[in-house]
Order: structure tokens, then C-alpha cells, then sequence
């Protein structure tokens, strides 16, 4: 069994600092691009994620594009900082572990997933 560190949890990879929520949104497109390269490949994808915008700044005068993975924190740390290269450095991009009641979809999306896999492994392999 690998370390309690490498086991799978909810991370939150926030992109702060943008002056709306369209262009928070439109940062979606691209960094769905770098999870999932070839979107009409057969479930599933390597890592669960999904989406929100969060108000952002001292005063909520921003917006936040928050990217919720479902990972070890290793693979969580190596995402952001591929996130980080893709917005480039006019934006801060951080990773904190997330609140599993808030993406239970990721959770779910994962056991589903890790159903398929074993459904497509044979006995002997």
C-alpha cells in the first residue's frame, strides 16, 4: 500500500487574480486541454477534476478560477505547476488540499472510474 501521503484527495489548484469571471472561465478551455489532451479518448481520464469561480481579492474585487483535482499531492504539485506555465506569471496559482463534501463529484467521478479500470483488466494481468 503506498504512504498516506501518496493516497488520493481532494486538491484545489486556485488561479487568482482575474479582473472577471469571464476571463477566469476562459482560462477553463486550455488548462482542460492539458488534463485531458485527447477529450474523445475511453474513460477514464487520468486524474478527476472539475471546475468553479470563486470571488477573489481582499475586497472580492476579482475572481478566481479554482481547478479541483482528485490526485496525490505529489500529482497535485506537478499539475499546478504546469498550470502555472499555461497563465504564465502575470497570475498567482496555488494548490491547497480541498473540502471532499464540496467537489464529492471528483470522489465519485474517481470510484466510478476505478470501477472501468478494473472491469478492463483480465484475471492473470
Amino acid at each position: 500500500m503506498p504512504p498516506a501521503e501518496d493516497q488520493p484527495r481532494v486538491y484545489e489548484i486556485g488561479i487568482h487574480g482575474c479582473p472577471t469571471s469571464q476571463e477566469a472561465l476562459a482560462l477553463q478551455a486550455p488548462i482542460e486541454r492539458l488534463l485531458c489532451p485527447d477529450p474523445d479518448h475511453a474513460p477514464p481520464c487520468e486524474i478527476p477534476w472539475s471546475f468553479t469561480v470563486a470571488d477573489d481579492g481582499p475586497d472580492g474585487d476579482s475572481t478566481a478560477l479554482v481547478l479541483g483535482v482528485y490526485t496525490s499531492e505529489g500529482q497535485a504539485t506537478r499539475l499546478t505547476a504546469k498550470v502555472r506555465t499555461l497563465v504564465g506569471e502575470g497570475r498567482d496559482v496555488a494548490v491547497s488540499e480541498g473540502d471532499a463534501g464540496e467537489w464529492g463529484e471528483l470522489v465519485e467521478q474517481c470510484g466510478f472510474e476505478q470501477g472501468l479500470r478494473s472491469e478492463r483488466k483480465s484475471p492473470g494481468q
